[in-house]
């Protein structure tokens, strides 16, 4: 892990994980093994003269992960992006956009196949707009691609 990573409570970091700052992770995070954050967007050895290129030479940009997300085994987060809450990427997932609240991603690059609950399970659809856990009976309503919890 690099320097100044900011890491919540509660967090689990899986072998191999790598994690540069300026990184910030939620609280109940877990990283997956061999996940990856990166933290350049323009990632280059040299500038445009073939001068190396020092600390100076760039600014880190980070991934910010939301409580309670995961992130499945050797994903990729290419910074700037920020996970949603309670969100999961799965495995291999190369994640290049924000990732919205309890969205499941896949693929490369990563898109949204479904909706997941703080229990990680997938939610059910019940009707329009509406979703339910069936571990918990959590509900759910989805308004513009948004997912919102509903009180109880």
């Amino acid at each position: 892990m690099d320097r100044s990573v900011y890491i919540g409570h509660n967090v689990k970091i899986q072998n191999y994980a790598l994690i540069y700052h300026p990184a910030e992770l939620g609280d109940g995070v877990f990283v997956g093994p061999g996940a990856v954050l990166t933290n350049d967007a323009f990632p280059r050895a040299v500038d445009p003269t073939g001068t190396p290129l020092d600390a100076s030479g760039w600014t880190p940009v980070g991934v910010t992960v939301l409580e309670g997300a995961s992130l499945g085994a050797q994903s990729v987060c290419v910074a700037p992006v920020v996970i949603g809450r309670w969100a999961l990427v799965g495995a291999g997932a190369v994640v290049v956009r924000d990732v919205p609240d309890f969205a499941i991603m896949v693929g490369n690059p990563a898109r949204r196949i479904g909706w997941v609950s703080r229990a990680g399970v997938r939610l059910q659809p019940e009707d329009a707009g509406s979703w339910r856990c069936p571990r918990t009976g959590a509900r759910f309503r989805e308004l513009d691609g948004v997912l919102h919890e509903e009180e109880v």
